[in-house]
């Protein structure tokens, strides 16, 4: 269970005003003893209210989870464990909204110094990686259920997910025949790709990992098998046939900009505005990497790389201010 701890401090004084009791004070470690410090640091709602958030989902889905594991003989023994799946999940998110770079950083030294009361549970952190390929699974589930609403106005784009510097590719072994070369309008990379849908609000509409060498249009039929209306995407997805089977087989009209050596096509004015907006996605997706850190090269376990990547967009979707679009001047004025 969390509580509220009362509010620290961060001492900190100029040095032309400095006194024996500002000396002393400043001697003190850094101090981040409240939950309302970490708001002030991080674009994430507070601790307590993505713990509660988390707990009511595990509530319901833990037990429909155990008995269907329990119908296919796949539940084994399992010891009792000191946090509940709730709290790990808690902690793995929050990383992804802290200013730390590195979970074992993360980890040691602020929630094992700063969150004891709110975590009473907590265990060393060679434990705490043994559990998080366990969280899998609630996390994939947990993500859907963050996912926004279509409104019939959608985005599409893919960034690569490099797990690897291109010199360490023939060295590399933790993706071994998982992750592929791709290239970029930029570079050549070794990883993967995520391909990403969103509405005009900010909010993650669905997504998809494939390895690196897969065409952007491939995994386009899944990605928008549950969305309706005008779907605006970059020149990456030009394609006459699918914009026609996307039309014919779910009703979706799909604009990609077209490639400087294309002829021009007539497009209604309405349409038009709207593709210019598609610089949206590449917002979101750069403070996917920048923010909840969902890139990096430091991974030992093709599990944990997934866990990562879970919890870095569930950590976009609690974010209270997402990038949007203000699209009431393209609505039809009411007499």
């Amino acid at each position: 269970m969390i509580h509220d701890k009362p509010a620290g401090g961060i001492y900190c004084q100029q040095p032309n005003l400095l006194t024996a009791e500002l000396a002393q004070e400043r001697e003190k470690p850094y101090k981040l003893k409240s939950v309302q410090s970490i708001q002030q640091a991080s674009p994430m709602l507070s601790l307590e209210y993505l713990f509660c958030h988390i707990d009511d989902f595990c509530q319901n889905f833990e037990p429909k989870w155990q008995a269907q594991l329990l119908s296919h003989g796949l539940q084994g023994h399992q010891r009792s464990r000191r946090l509940s799946l709730s709290e790990i999940m808690t902690l793995l998110v929050a990383f992804h909204s802290s200013h730390y770079r590195n979970f074992k950083h993360f980890y040691q030294d602020h929630v094992c110094r700063y969150w004891t009361q709110e975590f009473p549970g907590l265990v060393s952190y060679g434990r705490f990686v043994e559990w998080m390929p366990s969280t899998l699974v609630p996390l994939c589930a947990y993500l859907k259920s963050c996912f926004g609403q279509c409104t019939g106005i959608s985005f599409v784009d893919s960034s690569k997910i490099a797990v690897c510097h291109n010199r360490r590719i023939s060295q590399h072994r933790v993706f071994k025949d998982l992750a592929q070369r791709g290239k970029t309008s930029v570079d050549w990379f070794y990883g993967f790709k995520l391909h990403l849908v969103v509405n005009e609000f900010g909010k993650l509409l669905n997504f998809q990992l494939t390895p690196g060498n897969v065409d952007d249009r491939q995994p386009i039929r899944d990605l928008l098998s549950s969305i309706f209306g005008k779907v605006f995407a970059d020149k990456g997805y030009v394609s006459a046939a699918l914009a026609q089977e996307l039309l014919e087989s779910l009703g979706i009209e799909f604009f990609a900009k077209p490639r400087r050596n294309m002829k021009n096509k007539l497009m209604r004015l309405h349409d038009k505005l709207l593709s210019r907006q598609r610089s949206i996605i590449e917002t979101i997706l750069d403070q996917l990497k920048n923010i909840s850190q969902i890139e990096h090269s430091r991974h030992r376990s093709p599990v944990n790389f997934c866990v990562n990547l879970l919890c870095g967009l569930i950590a976009y979707c609690h974010q209270p201010k997402k990038p949007s679009l203000d699209l009431d001047w393209l609505l039809p004025r009411s007499p």
